[in-house]
């Protein structure tokens, strides 16, 4: 690096110590809320919800073909069979904006192309079914709905749009972009066995992190009750599968793979996790930005409303199912219809971690699209639906 670009470098950083507003009470509530967030999303979402996926990604990397993938997710598969497991895969993963990116990762790397890699990315997160049906019961059954079609129709869309728009970089062979951990799966492991591995893995991930809603959707709440028993039992079948069917390099190599994908991507969700707590707080805890600033910009369904819902909903942090105490919240401050569904639509799957970790993944060109994608097809969705409703 350049003198003159470490002299700017620190001269920036002692302004920034110059002017610190440390005496400022807002900007006190911004640190705290964003320790506390970091501290949430550490005690709640790393161990049974990241951990779990780094596993899987290291899994994906090491023991699934190059060929595989590229065959069902690669940019000459075919679209129906690529984008129809993509875009249906959410009501499987019942996961977060952060914990899919593992899981994204993992296939992309492995040859997946930028269309059906980047449906399945705005999917994990945005189909929820438990997230759905609590979103129709708590705040109404036509919004509900709109959230269920929007986003599944919005990963069709978001992936064939990416497809066609840098078809052309997924005609050439990608070059090693620093994720790539090898070209094909070395194993002679019948396939029933892999599949049995991955079942077992993934059932971990589904039922330990189980969430209960308010007890009142019988065969959910009854899993819920059953989800230490259930993704324990899982558990064990992983690790006796691992123990007996995998041979030590097979064990190394997926640690190694695992380890791999975790220092890549666990620094930047941390350092995204802390800025958004510092700027937009916790559920009902406020930071740097007033929460009345928010419910006042997003009240009735004109565009900016639906933008900004889009814009804020995109850059705040949604733990599973928490986007519904929040948007009932601003609905009672006055919130229009367009932008609650405009959040709902941006909001789950996308957040800042989920932002810097994507280009880190894909590159800063790709990501400022898929950004953009989501953040206008959400406005114009939710311009739609709040003309129709009103």
């Amino acid at each position: 690096m350049k003198d003159w670009k470490i002299f700017l470098i620190l001269f920036g950083i002692f302004l920034a110590a110059f002017w610190l507003p440390v005496e400022n009470i807002r900007f006190q509530n911004g640190l705290i809320e964003g320790f506390a967030l970091l501290k949430e999303y550490a005690r709640n979402h790393v161990l049974l919800c990241l951990v779990p996926t780094f596993f899987i990604a290291g899994a994906i990397s090491v023991f699934i073909g190059k060929d595989s993938v590229i065959r069902y997710f690669g940019a000459k598969a075919k679209k129906i069979l690529s984008y129809s497991v993509a875009s249906v895969s959410g009501t499987i993963l019942a996961v977060c904006s952060c914990t899919v990116l593992p899981l994204f990762a993992g296939i992309y790397t492995r040859g997946a192309g930028i269309g059906p890699a980047t449906a399945f990315l705005y999917s994990g997160p945005a189909i929820n079914v438990l997230a759905i049906l609590l979103t129709a019961k708590v705040l109404g059954y036509k919004l509900g709905l709109a959230r269920a079609l929007g986003a599944v129709i919005f990963a069709v869309i978001i992936g064939l749009l990416m497809h066609f728009i840098f078809r052309k970089d997924e005609e050439k062979s990608r070059k090693d972009e620093g994720f790539i951990i090898g070209e094909e799966a070395k194993t002679d492991r019948p396939l029933w066995k892999t599949a049995l591995y991955f079942t077992s893995m993934v059932g971990f991930l589904v039922f330990i992190n189980w969430g209960s809603a308010d007890g009142s959707f019988g065969l959910w709440f009854i899993i819920y009750k059953a989800k230490w028993i259930i993704g324990g039992s899982f558990l064990v079948i992983t690790i006796w599968i691992v123990w007996r069917w995998f041979k030590k390099e097979e064990r190394k190599e997926w640690m190694e793979s695992t380890w791999f994908f975790s220092r890549q991507i666990l620094p930047l969700l941390f350092v995204g996790v802390l800025v958004a707590g510092f700027l937009l707080g916790r559920p009902e805890h406020e930071g740097l930005i007033p929460s009345h600033w928010v419910a006042k910009v997003v009240g009735g369904n004109s565009v900016w409303a639906t933008l900004f819902a889009s814009i804020a909903g995109a850059l705040m942090y949604f733990a599973t199912l928490t986007e519904v105490p929040i948007l009932q919240g601003l609905l009672g401050s006055g919130m229009g219809q367009g932008p609650a569904l405009a959040l709902l639509l941006a909001g789950p799957a996308l957040s800042l971690p989920n932002m810097l970790v994507i280009r880190s993944i894909i590159g800063t060109k790709k990501t400022l699209v898929y950004i953009g994608l989501v953040i206008v097809m959400a406005t114009v969705t939710g311009l739609i639906y709040g003309s129709l409703i009103s």
